[in-house]
């Protein structure tokens, strides 16, 4: 046990020791020092004052060029390169709806005379010029210029930002979004000022567009007479005592040297000023107080300090390390106090070490756990559309049968059984692909695609939906066919499943980019819905009847496929009852030398099938439908049996389910290949299990083809249809 120190001293005796002696000099150095630090302080907060004036003018003036950028796009379109004026409006209305302060777009020609403008109804009569200057002056010098603050005929104000822009015929107009000064004020909002201070920005006649304080009351007023005043004696810019309306004296800063002529001005309150010029003054004498009673006292105590902290030091970093914990006694009570709560943090260390421990061990066990979940729950899905695709492959086949029968009676019933399927089988692959999402294994092969032909395609696959389509021939982009066809498909079938009677697809394209949309009439979508329509389950809200059925999974897996291709997709919608439009945007890529076409394949009839599945009613709509289409069918329901068949006759085309009960498909595939040796035979699998290692599974098979149930018609067709004598 340490011996305890004779005299115990606390810490606040010797600091104030130290403090008396530091008196002395004071009283010789306060004054000169309070002087000389009140001016300097004086000199630096007027230079702060006008440093953050030039920050709100620089600020501002990174608005107004975010504006004149947008203008600027927007007069690329390429409908005002056409002389499209109706279609250009659309685009205007578009692009000012979706920025939260502008109050519209007008567009006028080269003599200043209005040709559309937003706020009005297409074609309706123009209203008079406001602030006709800026638009004289924006077709002189043609160049963008920020007009001035006005009040409208509602009583709103707002300020004029004119680009003038060049269409590709020479024409030339002048683009003019209308901008609430709410734009300004949010901008000061966010500067970090001094409390009590005012911030302005004023427009080129000086008039406020934006302050912090009396917005209202103050927008569109000229400058009180002190500041203006001070500004025509300063010059540009500068800083003085001015006035404000509300009868308040300012220490003011202001700068005018924006490129749009605006001018920033930030007031703080005189007395404010002054106090704090004072106060720094008594901080700065303290402070050389304090370094003076350092020098003068650090010989007679340094050493007990520092060896005292030194300890500590030590003890702390012994602590953290977790090696043993040494103090060695001090005089200085609150260091003494200081080792002792060492000590207990030492002790309560190794507790919560010990208690770290076990919830290692225990979280190392639930991820454990979560991981074999998630193992399970993959396995699971797999087995899910496995099971829901086998009794959907009579039901196809079936109704393939009956179309090719084409017994008027049936027609509207198989009509609505097809459009059913084709639902249960787009529940199936969403919930699927939502799970290879989930887990990271959501891929796409990419290659160079003529987007023009995958939506016409598309398109043609939906008769039943009244669709309008508008494409150029070509649009090429680097992506995967089937999953841009999956993204367009999920598209209408939202559009369809929510109430459009009548929806438009747009293709189209720009120096850069594919943009292809799909606008419905639908039920429209709120703003909440907005924000997350494209995650994972979100749906509108439906009754309890849900008659538009879904998994709320259709969206997120077409943001995931367009995000794999580099692209964006958006949603808008005015409105409930207003419909929705839909945006994808993908990056061009150049097209190929010899353009890949989308395949197609018709059936080559007269073939001999072995067609073997263990679903006997599988097998038997497959096997009719197989015959209708003008080949020799033969059905096997297990392998044993299928490479008896084989013996028997030499089939053309194989078509094998996997799952079978006496072997595996693929292994089947194996010994037919070895009972041939080398005899041209075409090998497809078709099973329920279509996810992407299964497909590759297929083809390491030595699989021909590789078909997911439930196989339609034009699947049998592809199964028969002739190879080329490499694949074979």
């Amino acid at each position: 046990m340490p011996t305890r120190p004779r005299f115990m001293f606390s810490l606040r005796y010797l600091l104030i020791m130290l403090t008396a002696i530091g008196l002395l000099p004071l009283a010789l150095l306060g004054a000169w020092s309070i002087h000389t630090v009140s001016d300097y302080q004086q000199r630096d907060q007027e230079r702060l004052m006008l440093d953050l004036a030039r920050a709100v003018a620089s600020a501002a003036d990174a608005e107004l060029d975010g504006v004149v950028s947008t203008l600027t796009s927007l007069g690329h379109a390429p409908a005002l390169d056409d002389g499209d004026l109706r279609g250009f409006y659309d685009a205007a209305r578009a692009l000012a709806k979706a920025q939260p302060d502008w109050l519209g777009v007008i567009l006028t020609d080269h003599t200043g005379k209005i040709l559309l403008r937003t706020m009005d109804a297409y074609g309706a009569p123009p209203a008079p010029v406001a602030d006709p200057a800026s638009l004289q002056e924006a077709l002189t010098t043609r160049r963008p210029i920020a007009g001035r603050i006005a009040r409208g005929a509602g009583g709103r104000s707002a300020f004029p930002v004119r680009v003038p822009v060049m269409a590709a015929d020479g024409k030339l107009y002048t683009l003019t979004a209308v901008i609430r000064p709410d734009r300004m004020l949010r901008l000061i909002e966010r500067q970090q000022v001094p409390g009590g201070s005012v911030t302005t920005i004023r427009d080129s006649a000086l008039a406020v567009v934006a302050r912090s304080q009396n917005q209202d009351r103050t927008v569109g007023l000229p400058p009180s007479p002190s500041l203006a005043e001070l500004m025509r004696a300063t010059g540009a810019e500068g800083t003085g005592l001015a006035r404000t309306r509300e009868g308040q004296d300012m220490a003011t800063a202001y700068t005018t040297l924006s490129h749009y002529g605006w001018a920033a001005v930030v007031g703080r309150p005189a007395e404010q000023h002054h106090a704090v010029f004072q106060s720094l003054g008594v901080y700065g004498a303290g402070i050389l107080v304090s370094l003076l009673l350092c020098i003068g006292l650090a010989s007679l105590l340094s050493r007990r300090l520092v060896a005292a902290i030194k300890a500590l030091q030590q003890g702390a970093a012994a602590l953290g390390t977790g090696a043993p914990l040494v103090l060695a006694p001090s005089s200085i009570r609150e260091i003494a106090d200081i080792g002792k709560g060492l000590e207990q943090a030492d002790r309560q260390r190794a507790a919560q070490e010990r208690e770290r421990k076990l919830l290692l061990d225990s979280l190392n066990q639930a991820l454990d756990e979560a991981n074999q979940a998630g193992r399970a729950k993959d396995e699971f899905l797999a087995v899910l559309g496995h099971e829901l695709r086998n009794p959907l492959s009579p039901i196809v086949t079936s109704l393939d049968l009956l179309d090719r029968r084409d017994e008027q009676a049936s027609r509207k019933e198989r009509t609505m059984m097809r459009r059913q399927v084709n639902h249960l089988r787009r529940l199936v692959d969403d919930l699927l692909d939502v799970s290879r999402i989930t887990s990271g294994k959501f891929r796409i092969d990419a290659q160079a695609v003529n987007l023009a032909e995958v939506v016409r395609h598309a398109v043609a696959a939906e008769p039943d939906q009244p669709l309008t389509l508008s494409a150029p021939e070509a649009v090429w982009v680097d992506g995967d066919d089937s999953r841009l066809t999956q993204v367009l498909n999920n598209l209408l079938s939202n559009a369809a499943r929510f109430g459009s009677s009548a929806t438009e697809v747009r293709l189209s394209k720009d120096a850069t980019h594919a943009r292809l949309e799909v606008i419905d009439n639908g039920i429209g979508m709120s703003e909440e819905l907005l924000a997350r329509v494209f995650e994972p389950f979100q749906q509108a809200p439906q009754s309890l009847a849900r008659r538009t059925g879904g998994l709320g999974l259709g969206l997120a897996i077409v943001r995931k496929i367009v995000e794999l291709h580099g692209g964006q997709v958006t949603a808008a919608s005015a409105g409930a009852g207003q419909g929705s439009h839909f945006t994808v945007t993908l990056p061009l890529v150049t097209p190929p030398a010899v353009a890949p076409s989308l395949p197609g394949h018709a059936g080559a009839g007269g073939l001999r099938v072995l067609l073997v599945d263990d679903n006997i009613d599988a097998a038997a709509t497959g096997s009719a439908l197989l015959e209708l289409m003008g080949h020799q069918v033969r059905v096997a329901h297990t392998g044993a049996a299928a490479l008896e068949a084989l013996r028997q006759q030499t089939p053309d085309v194989a078509i094998l389910d996997i799952g079978l009960p006496d072997m595996d498909g693929y292994t089947l595939a194996g010994a037919m290949r070895r009972q041939l040796a080398g005899t041209p035979l075409r090998l497809v699998a078709l099973t329920g299990y279509g996810q992407k290692e299964d497909v590759e599974r297929a083809y390491a098979a030595d699989f021909n083809l590789h078909l997911t149930k439930p196989a339609t018609l034009a699947d049998l067709q592809l199964a028969t249809a002739p190879l080329e004598p490499a694949a074979i």
